[in-house]
């Protein structure tokens, strides 16, 4: 079954994209809590994250991590708030939302909506503080 995140990952819709390896993608939320919400998810078209085998879920949370660490950098922030809840799409994913108030974590806040340009400003900040990163 072909889910957004699989149209995704095979290119067929595009995303603000912030980091990418063989197995895990990044990308911006086009429906954001808050500016820099981003989304992790394994290429593996598993739906339910605990179905992931232990490797690819540590590995998962692990490449989620380094987002978290640039997305922290790119975005002011007091923390990023990590969240899996599974239900909005069939395909495992993480929820990475910088926080400075516990409600920017609240998902049944209303969702903002972004021009295009400030969501590629944002992913442009993420990418450029996750190859600082890499370069330290």
């Amino acid at each position: 079954m072909a889910t957004i995140f699989s149209k995704i990952i095979s290119g067929e819709v595009p995303a603000y994209k912030v980091l990418e390896d063989e197995r895990f993608l990044a990308f911006l939320d086009v429906f954001p809590l808050v500016k820099g919400h981003v989304l992790v998810i394994p290429k593996e078209p598993v739906d339910y994250i605990f179905d992931l085998d232990p490797q690819t879920l540590a590995d998962l949370h692990t490449f989620a991590q380094k987002v978290a660490v640039g997305l922290k950098k790119a975005v002011p922030c007091t923390k990023v708030g990590v969240a899996v809840i599974g239900l909005e799409v069939p395909h495992a994913h993480v929820h990475l939302v910088p926080m400075n108030q516990i409600s920017d974590m609240n998902f049944s806040n209303p969702k903002l909506k972004l021009e295009a340009d400030e969501m590629e400003e944002v992913a442009g900040k993420i990418r450029q503080a996750l190859k600082t990163e890499a370069g330290s």
